[in-house]
């Protein structure tokens, strides 16, 4: 970790730093620790947003942490055929590979720096696996996967993809070079990322050097999350501790401050972080397993449509 890296930071563009009189730093309204899991056919997770309020979250629905794990061969493990209506998967991943395939006959591969941004909108049926050939060697397996709320008059829109190759993701530093900044999503100090949303977010995976700190100016409209995906170090302008699988939970404001330990360990040697930001839609959700709607009669028609073979189905497998 990460896949994507820059050897001199001094060489990127800068994100200013807010002016200290004018900056309304953000503080830390709560800290909440990623309970763990397994997902699919069993890949461990961390749920990075388990017990938080979602009127912190909106329109962030879940995400969670896909290892980091180093498999052994004939261990790595995906995800078998599913549905999805209703909102946005983004599939970042720091390490590894993972093979998509969906039920319209699109697909592709997604290594080590790549995002796959699904929108699933009006609906689909697909499947995620490590390919053959990591199956049969093993290897490291780490990222995320995020799922992203759509609005109420985009849920029924056709499906779309965006593979963002990690060499088209905008990297960015902060004024002392402390800080790698890869904006994935978004907006950040007039810089654009190339994701393109429905619902207007920012996503950023930094990696802060031990010692360093970072503050980035923050739209004041949007909400702010920052996970730790790795490392140790402070969020906030109360320099809240905040550790690997923690999730802090940023009160209002337009700037985000974070700080990573002095001292860190031999596997982690800095603060990895993923700060994510919003709009919030401030719409009703209505949201069971793979569907997110806005009532629990769109709910229940979604079920139907998946049940009749509406959202897809299944291609037959090949000899």
């Amino acid at each position: 970790m990460p896949a994507i890296t820059v050897e001199n930071p001094l060489t990127l563009p800068r994100v200013t730093a807010p002016a200290a009189e004018s900056a309304a730093r953000r503080p830390v309204l709560a800290v909440s620790t990623a309970p763990t899991g397994f997902e699919g056919e069993g890949f461990p997770v961390r749920r990075a947003f388990a017990g938080l309020d979602y009127r912190h979250l909106d329109p962030f629905i879940m995400m969670d942490q896909m290892g980091e794990v180093d498999y052994a061969p004939g261990e790595p493990k995906g995800t078998p055929w599913h549905p999805h209506r209703g909102f946005e998967t983004v599939t970042y991943l720091i390490d590894g590979t993972f093979v998509h395939q969906d039920s319209e006959g699109g697909g592709g591969t997604i290594d080590g720096g790549d995002t796959q941004w699904m929108t699933a909108g009006s609906g689909l049926l697909h499947i995620e696996a490590p390919p053959e050939e990591l199956v049969m060697t093993g290897g490291l397996f780490h990222g995320i996967q995020l799922w992203v709320n759509l609005p109420a008059r985009d849920k029924m829109t056709t499906p779309r993809y965006q593979d963002i190759g990690g060499g088209n993701v905008k990297l960015l530093t902060s004024p002392d070079g402390g800080a790698l900044l890869r904006l994935i999503a978004g907006e950040l100090d007039g810089h654009t990322g190339p994701g393109v949303t429905h619902t207007p977010i920012t996503l950023v995976h930094a990696t802060v050097s031990p010692g360093a700190e970072v503050t980035l100016p923050w739209r004041s409209d949007y909400n702010a999350l920052a996970y730790v995906l790795a490392g140790r170090g402070s969020v906030g302008a109360d320099r809240r501790p905040l550790h690997l699988g923690q999730t802090a939970v940023f009160g209002a404001g337009d700037a985000l401050t974070l700080r990573a330990d002095t001292s860190q360990d031999a596997h982690t040697p800095s603060l990895e972080v993923i700060l994510l930001g919003g709009q919030p839609l401030r719409e009703p959700m209505a949201h069971y397993g793979p569907f997110v709607m806005n009532s629990h009669a769109e709910l229940a028609q979604a079920f139907d449509d998946f049940q009749a073979g509406r959202l897809g189905r299944v291609p037959a497998a090949r000899d």
